[in-house]
């Protein structure tokens, strides 16, 4: 085999020219009106349309949603907690009742689900109504809730 014989297994097919008359209409290839037909950059920038998107409100905020706070039974706190003990979100962080959020100590809620028999001393949590019930029948003070 010499050079002479080899032959491209696929032909280069010729790119088609548009805008030149022949058989394919008025437009000839180009399609209709607008900002398609028109030459250079033939649609409009991205970001414009994101812009567009924002809404025009007095006082928008792209805010994100509240974090909302991990919540801890007081059954459980009756399963780990001696007579007398101190709640805050240290403790339950180092007890695992609770984890970190985003390496802090987390906003903790104590919920009334269950039955409270020890005086504990809450620190520094949110408490449901029924769970305020339960700790102060039980004994226990509520300090710095939010």
């Amino acid at each position: 085999m010499q050079l002479h014989q080899l032959s491209a297994k696929n032909l280069n097919k010729a790119k088609k020219r548009v805008g030149r008359g022949g058989k394919r209409g008025t437009y000839s290839g180009h399609g209709g009106k607008g900002q398609t037909a028109r030459s250079g950059r033939n649609l409009r920038p991205m970001t414009r349309d994101i812009l567009k998107r924002y809404p025009k409100l007095r006082g928008y905020k792209n805010r994100s949603a509240p974090i909302k706070p991990e919540t801890v039974s007081i059954e459980k706190l009756e399963a780990v907690f001696d007579k007398g003990g101190t709640v805050n979100p240290g403790i339950l962080v180092e007890k695992n009742l609770a984890p970190r959020v985003s390496g802090r100590y987390p906003r903790i809620k104590i919920l009334g689900e269950g039955k409270l028999s020890k005086n504990l001393n809450i620190e520094g949590c949110e408490v449901s109504g029924p769970a305020r019930e339960a700790i102060e029948k039980a004994g226990g003070t509520i300090k710095n809730n939010h």
